[in-house]
């Protein structure tokens, strides 16, 4: 059964292997907030780093809700980019890098300490959930880019 299940999620793309999945509402709702849902239903190979709702629900008070106000969509959308790798990347693949070239622009920086891989300072929880386009890494925290001088 449980070969099975991990047959047909890799048949979803990212975002539908991502709503399968009850811990990531938070992350789909801001994917689709930021317009990125289309990203992530196509064919090009990403690897995300996904937060978990109580991961969201770790954010200092009120960023949340003014990050989803549709003003702060570019932001947003900054946000999201900086959980995401070009490419198709295993567990294996990250833990060779000292840092991660994000969509967003800038680096993440990937440590292995004690056998925990983490990717800007996000544990990663449950790793390499292929999906059809891509690979999915569940980590414990958002990552917040910095911000982007004017």
């Amino acid at each position: 059964m449980e070969m099975q299940r991990k047959e047909e999620l890799a048949q979803r793309n990212l975002l539908g292997t991502l709503r399968s999945n009850s811990t990531f509402g938070t992350f789909i709702n801001a994917i689709d907030k930021a317009g990125l849902a289309a990203s992530f239903t196509g064919t090009d190979q990403y690897t995300l780093f996904a937060p978990t709702d109580e991961a969201f629900s770790a954010l200092p008070a009120g960023t949340l809700k003014r990050l989803l106000e549709p003003g702060n969509k570019d932001e947003l959308a900054s946000l999201i980019n900086y959980h995401v790798v070009t490419g198709r990347k295993t567990t294996t693949d990250v833990g060779k890098w000292q840092s991660a070239r994000t969509v967003q622009g800038q680096n993440a920086p990937v440590e292995v300490a004690e056998g925990q891989l983490s990717i800007g300072g996000a544990q990663i929880t449950r790793s390499d959930i292929m999906a059809k386009n891509g690979v999915i890494h569940v980590i414990d925290k958002v990552n917040i880019p910095e911000a982007k001088p004017h």
